[in-house]
């Protein structure tokens, strides 16, 4: 046995092994002396059939065993067994060491020029969060913490800056490249994803509030005593999100969009009383010739109504946006060649934008530092956080995780069998970007620059999901508004049946369509949800201590849940991409040459005429 390994392994590592006279029988000296490179395969096969026809001579066995000869067969087994591991072994430790031997400066250089960003973006984070807690004993005040923030405040006016033309542009270039029956059908996939996800996050997250109830116990008292809560009726609410899906004027939507105020206006109304004199009187007196026992009596009373009238508030019009956008896209689609000029120029606009986003980028990671170290450093004192309040926390946590890093990645791989989380290590950037801004519709030019570059997503598909998906679908808000209510309703000794339970799911849905994508605007439509079941609004300043933390975590929830969701698309709207592109390759002609083709048919019928 001890030859044939001599000999294989002489063999395999390209050396000359010499092992004891006595060991080697004619046969595998002359096979060892004659071996060459073009004789390998051979060679081997010669091995192999010496290993399991010759029996090993008893004076150079390894084990000391007396029946050997009886034991053969198994010896020979258990040999190849082990030769086929060693040659295993001996290929991975080769390939392994090629591997590495490969790895020169160039390959590290591209890693890092391909890794840059992120990398620069974790360290960042990493640097804010050790700025933020280094700077907290200094006690900054208020106008110290604000000029800190500054270099922060610059990276949101700067994302915010490109999100109003980045979502006209890319929802019309999207739209009309694609063919009315592949865009409806993409859109319904969307729809349907929005919905299935926003529905399980919020599921999610009540039957976590329900497990740890985070309620019960001694009621902490109000972390921030400040600041009214409008009162915001919910059939209000929702004719306001119908109403802000067809403004009146695009231009004032790129500023201001529709909300409800409510005004208290006095009225002056004619009330009837009924008077009844005769008990007052008295009943010795015989001689009233008059009845007065009823006395019918009308007076003016004032009365004081709170009425719903017109408003606005600041902010952009994301949805009238989006619903004029996609209109305007599905026009210039099926315009065809008329149309031609108008895509041009949106596509032409879309790829200039995310140019600007391509250098906005390297100030990204500074923004972002001075972000996350100014928000820690204007955080109240954490032992004031209560019992309560931290379960609360940690109830939202939980759920979010739970929905991001288990629900959507088995979504994203139930539907398209690929690994989920190297898609989601493609999407760093736009994730910690998420974390620092809290806002979906600033982290909107990372999330298209991760998905188009890094993750080779369809620009047709980037262009028609996210605008939308940013702006309609909110996983993590919808989760920690679900959460929200029921903590205040726990807080409150308030037990929730199933009626009332279904309706806080259905409402915080709904509500979380409506929410803007801006940092905060979970408290907004908090409201709505906390008056469809009778709770009392003011106790939303229970959990305003915390919502600055919670609302950056949902925020990176939601912008996962829109990239995934893109991925998803993506892959059920293959077959509507391919033959789309088998169109345009077949069909379509450069608008160019569609001219010099009519320039020289029309000198061709002149020199006909003449």
């Amino acid at each position: 046995m001890w030859e044939a390994f001599s000999c294989l392994s002489a063999y395999e590592s390209r050396a000359v092994i010499v092992p004891h006279s006595n060991c080697l029988s004619p046969t595998l000296i002359q096979l060892c002396d004659t071996m060459s490179v073009s004789q390998e395969t051979c060679l081997l096969d010669q091995v192999l059939e010496l290993i399991m026809n010759e029996k090993p001579p008893t004076s150079a066995t390894l084990f000391l065993n007396e029946d050997a000869d009886a034991d053969g067969p198994p010896v020979a087994q258990s040999g190849d067994l082990r030769r086929r591991l060693r040659g295993a072994m001996e290929r991975r430790a080769s390939g392994l060491k090629g591997r590495m031997s490969s790895v020169s400066r160039e390959h590290v250089r591209g890693f890092l020029g391909r890794n840059l960003f992120v990398l620069f973006t974790v360290a960042a984070v990493a640097l804010g969060v050790t700025l933020g807690f280094a700077l907290r004993p200094h006690n900054l005040s208020p106008r110290g913490v604000k000029y800190f923030a500054f270099p922060g405040e610059l990276l949101m006016r700067m994302l915010q800056m490109l999100v109003l033309p980045l979502i006209v542009s890319s929802l019309v270039t999207g739209i009309s490249s694609l063919d009315s029956k592949a865009s409806s059908k993409m859109g319904v996939r969307a729809v349907v994803y929005y919905m299935v996800t926003t529905l399980i996050a919020v599921f999610i997250g009540i039957v976590i509030v329900m497990i740890i109830q985070p309620g019960k116990g001694s009621r902490d008292s109000p972390a921030v005593a400040g600041g009214n809560v409008e009162p915001v009726q919910a059939a209000d609410a929702f004719l306001d999100l119908i109403r802000n899906m067809f403004p009146p004027n695009l231009v004032e939507a790129c500023f201001k969009q529709y909300k409800t105020v409510y005004k208290k206006t006095a009225r002056t109304r004619n009330v009837t009383l009924t008077l009844n004199l005769t008990a007052s009187l008295n009943t010795t007196e015989s001689d009233l010739s008059v009845n007065l026992s009823r006395v019918l009596h009308t007076i003016q009373e004032t009365v004081e109504e709170t009425v719903p009238a017109s408003g606005s508030s600041n902010g952009v019009n994301a949805l009238g946006l989006v619903v004029f956008s996609m209109c305007f896209g599905l026009v210039v689609g099926s315009m065809k060649q008329q149309g031609q000029a108008l895509r041009d120029f949106f596509d032409c606009l879309n790829e200039a934008i995310m140019r600007l986003v391509s250098i906005i980028i390297w100030y990204a990671p500074v923004g972002i530092l001075f972000l996350i170290a100014g928000k820690i450093v204007e955080m109240k004192n954490l032992a004031e956080v209560g019992g309560q309040l931290g379960m609360y926390t940690v109830s939202v946590i939980v759920g979010l995780l739970i929905h991001g890093l288990f629900v959507l990645p088995l979504l994203y791989f139930l539907v398209t069998r690929k690994n989920p989380y190297g898609f989601i290590a493609g999407l760093l950037q736009a994730l910690i970007t998420a974390l620092g801004t809290s806002s979906s519709s600033a982290t909107l030019p990372i999330t298209f620059r991760c998905l188009e570059e890094n993750n080779r997503v369809d620009k047709r598909v980037t262009r028609f999901i996210l605008p939308v998906g940013a702006t309609i679908n909110m996983d993590g808000t919808a989760l920690y508004e679900a959460v929200a209510a029921i903590f205040i309703a726990q807080v409150n000794d308030m037990d929730l049946n199933f009626g009332q339970i279904l309706t806080i799911s259905i409402t915080a849905t709904a509500a979380s369509i409506g929410a803007a994508g801006i940092p905060q605007a979970g408290l907004v439509t908090m409201v709505i949800v906390l008056t469809s079941v009778g709770l009392p609004t003011e106790d939303i300043t229970l959990i305003i201590a915390v919502d600055w933390f919670l609302d950056r975590l949902r925020t990176t929830t939601n912008v996962l849940g829109d990239s995934l969701g893109a991925g998803i698309v993506e892959h059920l709207s293959r077959g509507e991409l391919k033959s789309q592109d088998a169109v345009t390759e077949e069909n379509e002609k450069p608008y160019q040459l569609i001219c010099q083709e009519n320039d020289s048919l029309n000198q061709r019928n002149g020199e006909t005429s003449m």
